[in-house]
């Protein structure tokens, strides 16, 4: 197997994780949010205080592996190339 495949299968398994921990702190996000709605006490629903980070962290996690798998893509393309 050469270098390219390699980075090309490492590329897109990032761009696969990225997507699932997108999915999950949204999921994660929307739950908490209608186990909120159920209590009679709304404030922390209507004013997101104290915020939950660990949703966000999901997100923001899913965002740079997406980054990097779309890096390692494009060096394989560019390896791919030059030959």
């Amino acid at each position: 197997m050469s270098q390219e495949s390699i980075l090309l299968i490492m590329g897109g398994a990032f761009i696969i994780l990225g997507l699932v921990a997108m999915v999950w702190g949204k999921v994660e996000q929307r739950s908490y949010d209608a186990s909120l709605s159920t209590r009679r006490d709304l404030r922390e629903f209507l004013d997101h205080w104290p915020p939950r980070i660990e949703a966000k962290a999901l997100i923001i996690g899913g965002w740079i592996s997406i980054v990097v798998g779309v890096a390692l893509m494009a060096m394989s393309a560019w390896f791919l190339i030059r030959g």
